[in-house]
């Protein structure tokens, strides 16, 4: 009799173990900016602080596995990810980086914070994304600066799209 509650009971707790291993959140982010150490050490440092997350960074890739304990605290570190500056694809539309909502229309003058910007590399990649948008002109970007102006004669939703191409969340202020 004791040997069969001792079998039903680690019955139990092996249906117990399976079903909390499968209330566990994988995404995949695909897309987003690790130039350097310091972008990973950031990535896993952000999404640490959501509790029972976690962080697998593939800098040739530009992949984040992110595993976190339900799709609730997912969400969570996307956000937080993006609130970072990191922007990714995750190929989901129930879990996915929020996006900034900007407008559409020309504008001669913004204003873009929150980006990560950690070092050279990041600076030269928002660059790059930056030079991609029809009518820029000029920025002001900067190694490890919190914001820059960029200027010219162009759509501040298309600098945001460029922007999140190459891996960064932004914010603007028009």
């Amino acid at each position: 009799m004791k040997s069969n509650y001792v079998a039903a009971l680690a019955g139990l707790v092996s249906l117990w173990i399976a079903g909390a291993t499968r209330a566990e959140t994988t995404v995949e982010i695909k897309g987003v900016h690790l130039c350097c150490g310091a972008c990973v050490k950031a990535v896993s440092a952000i999404v640490n602080k959501v509790d029972g997350a976690k962080a697998k960074c593939d800098r040739e890739t530009k992949t984040v596995t992110l595993t976190a304990p339900d799709e609730k605290a997912a969400q969570k570190a996307l956000d937080a990810l993006a609130d970072a500056g990191f922007y990714g694809d995750t190929g989901n539309k129930d879990l996915a980086m929020k996006q900034e909502g900007v407008s559409s229309g020309k504008v001669k003058s913004i204003t873009v914070s929150g980006v990560h910007n950690c070092c050279q590399s990041c600076c030269r990649e928002i660059k790059n994304a930056i030079k991609k948008v029809d009518g820029v002109t000029k920025d002001t970007a900067r190694p490890r600066a919190a914001s820059f102006e960029v200027d010219g004669n162009f759509d501040p939703a298309e600098l945001v799209k460029a922007l999140n191409a190459a891996g960064f969340h932004v914010k603007v202020k028009q």
